[in-house]
C-alpha cells in the first residue's frame, strides 16, 4: 500500500480501492495557480512561484484528526477582568470548536476527505459540534458519544482588538476514552494519507494512535496546544512533524522564544528530542518549518484586512499545512497554503465558521 512520505519529493498515493470507493464525488479538473513568493525580495516581484491544486481531491488519501471536540462559549468584552473585578459582556454565543473538531472541519472545508475521532456527551452541547462537523461534510463514524461525562467545552473571552483568552473544561475529551482503542479505530489510523493529533486528549490516547500510524508509514502532526504540561517522550518518538505556537514551544523547551533565533535554538532542541520537523506558528510574525540539518524555511504572514477573531487561526494553519502535505506538495507550498488559509480565518467570528474553503483560499494565493 502506498503512502506519503515526509521528504522534498513529497508526492500522495491514492489508498487501495476499498477506501477511494468511499469518495464518489468526480474529480474536477486541476487548478494551476500563480502567485508571487512573498518571500522574494521586491525587486523581484514579477518572480512567481506556481501551485497546483485539484479543485477537488476526493481520490486522495484522507486525513484523520483524532482528538477534541467543544463548545466554545463565546463572550465578547473591552478587556479582561482584573483579579476580583467583574465586567459585562457586550454579547455572548455558543458555537462548535475544539482543536480536534477544528482541524478536522478545516481539513473538510478545504474538500479533502476528512475523518473525526473524537467524544461528545449525550447533550445539546454534543448534538451541537456534531451537526456542525456533518454540515462541513467531516465523516463522523467514529464520533463517540459519552453517556457519562458531558461535552467538553470552552469559555472564550474575545477582545475587541481580536485576541482572545480560552478556559477548557475537558469533559468527554479526557474522560471515557477505552484504555486500549479499537480495531476499527486502528484500520482508520492505518489506511489515512495524514494524522493529526493535539493535547486535549488524553496522552495514552494520542501515543496508541502515533504509534500505530508510524508502523503503517502514515506520517502524524502533533499540535503542541491544549495540555499545559511536558509531552511524553513515548509519544514523541512517533511524531513526524511538531507544530506549537511560540509560546508553546517556549514553554515545553524551557527556552526563551522572543527572537528568531531563539525560536531556532528552541526547535534545535525538539529535534535532540527526536521530532526531526517542527512547524512555529508565529503569529502575526507568519510561520517558519525547522527541519534538522536544513535551513529553516520561512513564511510570512498574510495579513488580513481586518482581524475579527484570532480563535481556531493556529488550527487552521495546521490543518491546511496537512492537506497540502498529504497531497503532494512541496514545503514551501504548502507554508503558503496554510498562511492563506489562516489569514482568512481571523476575519470571521469562531472557529468552525471561519474556516475559508479551497476556493476562497486559492484566490487569495492568485491575487497576491
Amino acid at each position: 500500500m502506498s503512502r506519503t512520505a515526509l521528504s522534498p519529493q513529497n508526492h500522495c498515493h491514492p489508498t487501495t480501492q476499498s477506501i477511494t470507493n468511499r469518495f464518489t464525488t468526480p474529480i474536477t479538473p486541476i487548478q494551476f495557480l500563480r502567485f508571487r513568493n512573498p518571500r522574494q525580495h521586491h525587486n523581484h516581484k514579477n518572480k512567481l512561484l506556481v501551485l497546483c491544486f485539484s479543485a477537488n481531491p476526493s481520490q486522495s488519501p484522507p486525513v484523520v484528526v483524532v482528538g477534541s471536540a467543544n463548545a466554545d462559549i463565546y463572550v465578547e468584552i473591552d478587556r479582561l477582568p482584573k483579579e476580583g473585578e467583574t465586567v459585562s459582556a457586550k454579547s455572548g454565543q455558543t458555537l462548535a470548536g475544539g482543536k480536534g473538531a477544528n482541524q478536522a472541519a478545516c481539513g473538510a472545508k478545504l474538500s479533502h476527505p476528512t475523518y473525526f475521532v473524537g467524544q461528545v456527551g449525550n447533550d445539546a452541547h454534543g448534538n451541537l459540534i456534531a451537526d456542525a462537523l456533518r454540515n462541513v461534510k467531516v465523516r463522523l463514524d467514529n464520533l463517540a458519544v459519552v453517556p457519562s461525562a458531558p461535552t467538553g467545552h470552552a469559555v472564550v473571552m474575545l477582545q475587541s482588538s481580536g485576541q482572545n483568552s480560552i478556559i477548557i473544561v475537558g469533559g468527554a475529551n479526557v474522560s471515557g476514552w477505552p484504555q486500549t482503542l479499537t480495531r476499527q479505530h486502528f484500520e482508520l489510523v492505518t489506511t489515512a494519507g495524514i494524522v493529526l493529533l493535539q493535547r486535549e486528549i488524553p496522552d495514552y490516547v494520542n501515543i496508541q494512535v502515533a504509534k500505530a500510524a508510524r508502523n503503517a508509514g502514515v506520517p502524524v502532526i502533533l499540535d503542541a496546544g491544549g495540555m499545559d504540561a511536558p509531552i511524553p517522550q513515548e509519544l514523541l518518538n512517533f511524531v513526524d512533524i511538531l507544530s506549537p505556537n511560540e509560546s508553546e514551544l517556549g514553554r515545553l523547551t524551557e527556552m526563551p522564544t522572543e527572537s528568531f533565533e531563539e525560536i531556532t535554538q528552541a526547535a534545535v532542541k525538539c529535534h535532540k528530542l527526536g521530532v526531526k520537523q517542527v512547524l512555529v506558528k508565529l503569529g502575526a510574525k507568519g510561520s517558519a518549518l525547522f527541519i534538522e540539518g536544513e535551513e529553516p524555511i520561512q513564511q510570512p504572514a498574510i495579513l488580513a484586512k481586518t482581524v475579527i477573531d484570532t480563535t481556531g487561526a493556529g488550527d487552521t494553519f495546521t490543518a491546511a499545512f496537512a492537506v497540502a502535505l498529504v497531497e503532494g506538495k512541496s514545503r514551501t507550498e504548502c507554508l503558503s497554503f496554510a498562511a492563506a488559509a489562516a489569514s482568512l480565518c481571523v476575519q470571521v467570528k469562531g472557529a468552525i465558521p471561519s474556516m475559508p474553503d479551497r476556493k476562497s483560499v486559492l484566490d487569495l494565493l492568485n491575487h497576491l
